[in-house]
């Protein structure tokens, strides 16, 4: 059994928290609702002491162990951690390794040693590298900035959701490599350092340097240190580069060459600080490649015209750009960095993932710059981060305070609910009569400190003397009215974008995503929605990044929005098709038309809230066999 599947379900019962069915997880992970109740089983294992996973009659849910199970190491090694055992062995002997003796040490057949050698082979795949035998033989063969990049996948490999963890860097290097005091002090006194010289530290990516300066000094403890290299690229670059020796001889008691100097102050400052200071900021400004903040300036006006979102603010275009020269250095390097939070990030905020994946295609097209997931994620804060500093709060809600006249007591609660709430709610009316009349009050919010006359999610009971609580709970039907709109105009615009001829109950997977793009494309196709080309292009944007929004739905679709009019193919597949990393059961593909722009926000997040419950998308699953059905059960969701 794979020890990856069995991390997959640890990381989504831990990101739930709550009960799962079987079929569920078995739709995750792309197996039967048996072999689930075996991986439970053998990922209770990995903590006998306690539970890691706990059963019930509603399925499962995460233990109180469940995150100590997932960086436990079972007790039989599988075969990926033979594999990368095998990978160490290889890489620190130049001489090579011995194949039977190396079978004996790992108690396997020597045939069973061979096979893992094929999957060496296959790991080496683009990395400089190569495998060669002797006779009895094998032995890596390669530049040593190669075999450091093996040593990270790795590690990576080893990392769940690409978060640092020292217990998966001790296993990817071995255990003698990495000790976690040392390395602790080395990252806070690094941080501590970086800020002392003026810059803003990225701790998500920080994780990642940490990894690398632990590589390098296991690699320069086996005297295999890079060669030394030129006078650095900066005076900025070479401080970086004298505060990394001074810490590693203090706390790992390694002295690095210049070689390695130079590539980890490269990796700290393309990966980890940014400008701090607006003496440094300006330095970086002047230092700016121009072709790249040409792109990035050009992307950016498109993506503001694509999407009808403002983006024109010359502080977040250059941090922009500054963090796109840097990821195309990396990406020289082939050091990509990941990003802990892209699921989340995707899965939350999937417009703005849309608008970086749109960025992410036209630097690519201008600059020749491939961008994976987790740097497309980078992207994505950026943008995100922009529109939060610079978003309103949406409409405000109106309400109506109903508050019994006596003296000033209801002037003094309509001051403190505009000190509270005034970002949230515009009060329009005060009702100080003890009698109201209910039904006439038509604001989206009543706040009351009488026992209201009427029931909705809009109506708020509170005190005369407005608490803390009270705030608590208006805000919570702020909040609540707000979804209630959003969904409401989704239920509208689904109705009219969904269509009996662009639907199939049972949809297969066979021919993988672009297989699946091209049966729904062509019954828009069809209906003359879209032509041949869009749909190309809706298989070129699902390369660029996977469109399988939650753990249930894929959202494909092109980054044009040239349909003749906006509409929806969607397609139910029972059992889950393979998408992407995961598994999904329903697939929309979406076609948008230039005169819905407006529509697209609307449409594209709240498609994505309504199928990332999962009771609700086993309801519309199970009962979804018509279109008829489909139509009704999804609003159904919408409405409860």
């Amino acid at each position: 059994m794979s020890r990856t599947r069995h991390d997959q379900v640890i990381a989504h019962l831990l990101r739930g928290r709550d009960w799962v069915t079987a079929a569920e997880l078995a739709g995750v992970v792309g197996v039967t609702p048996r072999s689930i109740r075996s991986y439970v089983t053998a990922i209770n294992a990995r903590v006998p002491a306690g539970t890691a996973v706990e059963s019930g009659p509603r399925g499962y849910r995460a233990g109180p162990e469940a995150a100590q199970a997932l960086h436990a190491v079972a007790e039989a090694p599988s075969t990926r951690d033979r594999l990368h055992r095998l990978v160490r062995a290889l890489l620190e002997s130049p001489e090579g390794i011995e194949v039977f003796d190396t079978a004996a040490a790992f108690f396997v057949s020597p045939a069973t040693l061979e096979a893992d050698l094929a999957r060496v082979r296959a790991l080496l795949g683009g990395t400089q590298l190569t495998l060669h035998r002797t006779a009895s033989r094998a032995f890596l063969r390669g530049p040593e900035t190669a075999q450091r990049r093996l040593l990270s996948r790795l590690a990576h490999d080893e990392m769940e959701a690409s978060a640092f963890d020292l217990a998966a860097l001790q296993r990817a290097l071995g255990a003698d490599a990495v000790e976690p005091g040392a390395f602790g002090r080395f990252k806070a006194d690094l941080v501590a350092g970086l800020e002392g010289l003026g810059y803003v530290v990225n701790e998500l990516s920080i994780g990642d340097v940490m990894m690398h300066v632990a590589i390098a000094a296991d690699r320069v403890a086996r005297e295999r240190g890079l060669d030394e290299a030129p006078a650095p690229a900066s005076a900025e670059r070479a401080q970086i580069g004298e505060l990394i020796d001074e810490l590693a001889r203090e706390h790992l008691g390694i002295r690095f060459g210049g070689g390695d100097l130079a590539q980890l102050a490269g990796l700290v400052q393309t990966r980890v600080v940014a400008a701090g200071t607006a003496a440094r900021a300006a330095l970086i400004r002047e230092r700016l490649p121009v072709d790249v903040e040409t792109a990035v300036r050009d992307v950016v006006a498109r993506a503001e015209q694509e999407y009808l979102i403002d983006l024109d603010d010359e502080d977040f275009v250059l941090r922009l750009a500054q963090h796109v020269a840097n990821l195309r250095e990396r990406a020289q390097e082939g050091a990509w960095s990941r990003n802990p939070l892209t699921r989340s990030l995707k899965t939350a905020y999937p417009m703005i993932f849309e608008v970086a994946v749109f960025v992410a295609d036209g630097l690519r097209g201008l600059l020749g710059l491939p961008i994976l997931d987790d740097e497309i994620a980078y992207l994505a804060m950026h943008v995100g981060g922009h529109l939060e500093r610079h978003r309103s709060e949406g409409r405000r809600l109106t309400a109506t305070i109903v508050c019994p006249g006596y003296y000033e007591i209801h002037e003094l609660l309509h001051a403190r609910v505009e000190g509270s709430l005034g970002q949230a709610v515009d009060v329009v009316g005060v009702e100080t009569r003890a009698d109201p009349d209910w039904a006439s009050i038509d604001t989206d919010l009543v706040l009351t400190t009488i026992e209201p006359r009427i029931a909705g999610d809009g109506i708020v009971r509170i005190q005369p003397f407005l608490t803390d609580a009270d705030v608590s709970r208006v805000q919570a039907a702020v909040a609540r009215v707000r979804r209630a709109h959003r969904l409401a105009r989704l239920r509208t615009e689904l109705e009219r974008y969904f269509d009996p001829e662009a639907f199939v109950a049972r949809l297969d997977g066979a021919g993988g995503e672009d297989g699946v793009i091209r049966r729904l494309g062509a019954l828009l196709v069809a209906q003359g929605v879209i032509d041949d080309e869009y749909v190309e292009r809706a298989i070129e944007r699902e390369r660029l990044s996977s469109t399988a929004f939650t753990d249930a739905l894929a959202v494909p679709h092109a980054l044009t929005m040239t349909a003749t009019r906006t509409a929806i193919a969607v397609g139910i597949a029972e059992p889950p098709i393979a998408w992407g990393e995961g598994h999904v059961q329903v697939v929309a593909m979406v076609a948008f038309s230039e005169s819905d722009r407006t529509a697209f926000q609307t449409v594209f997040e709240q498609l994505v809230e309504v199928f990332s419950g999962h009771e609700g998308v086993q309801r519309i699953v199970r009962r979804a066999t018509t279109f008829s059905d489909f139509l009704d059960e999804v609003v159904a969701v919408v409405d409860d």
